[in-house]
């Protein structure tokens, strides 16, 4: 996608082997990019959310591991890279998978082959994300473009936190059908959650939107159910970090709420997923999948633009008051209307998925979530 007019990923190499990223939690205000060399500096960067979003989290384990194997590529120190970037972040199920994909991938080469072959494979991993987003923005612009053939309107749609490029190497999640769209020549309008305590649809999806030109407008997260109510939203779109083999689908908090207002209000509530989201040892979301719980400060603070051009950070509750922060909510796959993955639409229920999805990887009974699944 574009800034500032300009094809980019969000996520690169450089030409003397090192990374560089994009650092999110610098956006909407200020666009810096961050150079990573090391393991341990894709650890922190997954960690502290400079890089966000399942695909483009895994993609950048990938990179950590061969930037590991640059400078010690023993069984010893594969093992210890690979335990290190699986625990940065709980939730996302690409975290793992790419890790442990890039440990099978490696295990049987030498030590002196690992180094390039951990570098080849990760930007064939980046590459195959972009093909997959792509391919799920195809998917997705056929709902958008039926719609749009029945009515002759503006189709608009409403998207949760950020499933953007941004939160891939390139094309987004969610937003990909959007994109496909816009190109296509449909008219579309995205209403955009803000999506506290971060902000990522505030801050991150409304920057891309409108660095790419959408049309789209910001809302405070308790609006949607308001809009659907007066007929101002015909689809809804959200991405994904995980989804069990039943249907349900873990995302960003607040996710739950506005597929239960798209339920009430007979609006499609449709989950973009990449086919690597879906985790065939969980049954139950509610009940199975680890909710990450980040620091309180991201619900008692918050930073922003001020009137003289800093950015400054500010206190919102009362000091004293203590703040839960929960990361993700489970939508039950009874709220979803369909699954858009780049293997095309698919129904919410064992069946469908079982049948469309069968063939893809599936780890060992017990492997989904293993001994992080509370840290």
């Amino acid at each position: 996608m574009k800034i500032n007019g300009a094809p980019s990923r969000t996520i690169w190499t450089t030409s003397d082997g090192a990374l560089e990223i994009i650092d999110q939690t610098r956006l909407p205000h200020e666009f810096i990019t961050v150079r990573l060399e090391t393991m341990r500096d894709a650890e922190q960067a997954i960690r502290s959310m400079q890089v966000r979003g399942a695909p483009l989290i895994g993609v950048t384990a990938a990179y950590g591991i061969a930037l590991s194997m640059k400078h010690h590529a023993s069984d010893a120190a594969l093992k210890a890279s690979c335990d290190m970037l699986v625990k940065a972040r709980p939730t996302a199920v690409n975290l793992r998978w790419a890790v442990e994909h890039m440990r099978e991938f490696l295990l049987p080469l030498t030590a002196t082959e690992r180094g390039r072959a951990a570098w080849d494979e990760a930007g064939r991993m980046a590459d195959q994300d972009v093909a997959i987003n792509a391919a799920i923005g195809q998917c997705g612009l056929e709902i958008i473009r039926e719609f749009h053939q029945k009515t002759g309107k503006t189709v608009n749609i409403l998207t949760h936190c950020n499933a953007g490029w941004l939160a891939t190497v390139d094309w987004g999640t969610a937003l990909a059908p959007v994109y496909a769209a816009q190109a296509a020549g449909i008219p579309v309008h995205v209403w955009v959650d803000e999506t506290r305590p971060r902000n990522q649809g505030a801050s991150l999806t409304a920057w891309e939107l409108a660095q790419q030109g959408v049309l789209h407008t910001v809302i405070v997260d308790n609006a949607g159910g308001h809009l659907m109510q007066h007929g101002l939203v015909d689809i809804a779109i959200v991405g994904t970090d995980r989804v069990t083999a039943t249907g349900d689908v873990c995302n960003k908090i607040g996710t739950y709420l506005k597929a239960l207002a798209a339920f009430d209000n007979g609006v499609p509530f449709y989950v973009a997923m990449p086919v690597s989201t879906l985790d065939w040892t969980l049954q139950d979301g509610v009940k199975e999948i680890p909710i990450e719980e980040r620091g309180e400060e991201e619900v008692t603070h918050l930073s922003g633009l001020c009137d003289d051009g800093q950015i400054r950070r500010v206190q919102l509750t009362p000091t004293g008051s203590p703040a839960a922060n929960y990361g993700f909510d489970v939508t039950p796959a009874r709220l979803v209307t369909g699954l858009i993955t780049e293997r095309g639409l698919v129904a919410v229920n064992v069946e469908a998925i079982r049948s469309a999805l069968s063939d893809t990887p599936r780890p060992e009974a017990g492997e989904g979530l293993g001994e992080w699944e509370n840290e």
